[in-house]
């Protein structure tokens, strides 16, 4: 069994989240998970695994939330899993800068508001690892993703800029690349596209019907989907390998991208996310 190591995971209300938690605790580790909303707190289905309220876009409830976590952990956290994130589909013409901002206050300021609250004490103890969820968005764009693609590139470049600086000091960063995974990801982001992209009156209106389409279906909306724990395999190599990766892609998807990437010209990498997205319309 691997040596025991306690690790933070926030977003873990649902899909890769709550089944990281489940995984790494039944490896051994000292997992303390959190959540966003009371409710969540309220129905947590794991009696093993201590919960804690965090809120990445509020900086009050980062700290408490840690605070509430090293008090599960006897004040030493060897691993910080930066998990909770949504997607905010809609073309790039379409979003405000309010809906920009609530993009990036969740899957990159908040994050980077805990990452730094954790690295003082990594230090302190001369170990330490930073897991950054990235995405395969993180590594390419597609038609109609373009916040999420842009709080994604800008989570790459800020952790391969972290890596750089902790060396020697004990603590990594490893950035995980999902592609498609089952999770609540889908109906999480149909809600964020109606709360914040004016669709009817869009020059898109009719790309995004077809979205509406998808993001409405039953089942994976994508090929090549695998299920939360593929996620979790990975998360737990970048916990306990003694020398752990910086960078762990999950899916076909992901893989293929980053090869493609640095095979073709910009412009044939073009034809191939635009097919890839089906114009736009997957």
């Amino acid at each position: 069994m691997p040596t025991a190591r306690s690790i933070l995971i926030t977003g873990c209300a649902s899909g890769i989240g709550l089944c990281t938690a489940r995984f790494l605790a039944d490896r051994g580790h000292r997992v303390v998970a959190s959540v966003r909303q009371a409710e969540d707190v309220a129905r947590w289905p794991h009696a093993d695994i201590p919960v804690v309220p965090l809120d990445v876009r509020d900086d009050a409830s980062i700290h408490a939330g840690l605070a509430a976590a090293l008090n599960h952990t006897g004040g030493r956290l060897d691993a910080l899993f930066n998990n909770g994130a949504f997607g905010l589909p809609g073309a790039v013409e379409d979003l405000s800068r309010e809906a920009l901002r609530a993009q990036f206050e969740t899957n990159l300021f908040g994050w980077q508001v805990l990452t730094n609250a954790v690295i003082p004490l990594m230090r302190a103890q001369g170990f330490g690892r930073i897991i950054q969820n990235s995405s395969v968005l993180g590594l390419a764009a597609l038609p109609y993703r373009g916040a999420y693609v842009a709080s994604k590139f800008a989570l790459e470049g800020l952790s391969d800029t972290l890596r750089l600086e902790l060396h020697g000091t004990g603590i990594e960063v490893s950035l995980i690349e999902p592609g498609p995974i089952l999770s609540r990801f889908r109906a999480n982001a149909q809600q964020a596209f109606l709360r914040w992209i004016a669709h009817e009156q869009s020059v898109h209106a009719a790309a995004y019907r077809k979205q509406i389409e998808r993001m409405n279906k039953e089942g994976p909306a994508q090929p090549f989907t695998l299920p939360p724990e593929a996620v979790a395999r990975q998360v737990a190599h970048a916990l306990e390998a003694r020398r752990p990766k910086a960078r762990y892609p999950v899916t076909v998807p992901t893989r293929l991208f980053a090869t493609l990437r640095r095979l073709l010209t910009t412009r044939a990498m073009d034809r191939v996310l635009r097919a890839a997205s089906g114009g736009g319309k997957r």
